[in-house]
């Protein structure tokens, strides 16, 4: 009797988690956004042009959501552990990229972003992890 009451306790708290899962997906995200639930790599990103629509219409929810984005870099650090790639200009709404190494990339060239997403104040956007490539052509 005992095994069955707890094997009831996990299953019914397993569909818990399961519900609570669903919901959440669910506030996340539109098709047409450079949003996606998890590690996803959405389809259109945004661009140093639109992040600033993006960032105030972002899903609100308590899950990972990832973030892709294509732009010039403006910035790019290196503290000898991580690298600190910063894309569009002061004026717009800037995102860094928290990675492992710069790849030889240099403020000027077109790059694309994608990773966890977190807003710092209204005009700063954090992806951490990221990862950082130049954009083909």
């Amino acid at each position: 009797m005992r095994l069955t009451r707890i094997g009831g306790i996990a299953g019914l708290a397993t569909m818990l988690a399961l519900a609570c899962t669903a919901t959440q997906a669910q506030e996340c995200c539109d098709q047409e956004s450079p949003f996606r639930p998890g590690e996803g790599w959405a389809e259109t990103p945004a661009t140093c042009e639109t992040i600033g629509h993006w960032a105030q219409n972002a899903p609100q929810t308590n899950v990972r959501i990832s973030l892709a984005i294509d732009g010039k870099l403006s910035e790019v650090h290196w503290d000898g552990a991580l690298a600190y790639l910063i894309m569009c200009e002061p004026e717009q709404v800037q995102v860094m990229c928290v990675t492992y190494d710069t790849n030889g990339l240099e403020p000027g060239e077109t790059v694309s972003f994608g990773g966890g997403y977190s807003q710092i104040g209204p005009t700063h956007i954090v992806l951490d992890p990221c990862l950082a490539s130049r954009s083909p052509g």
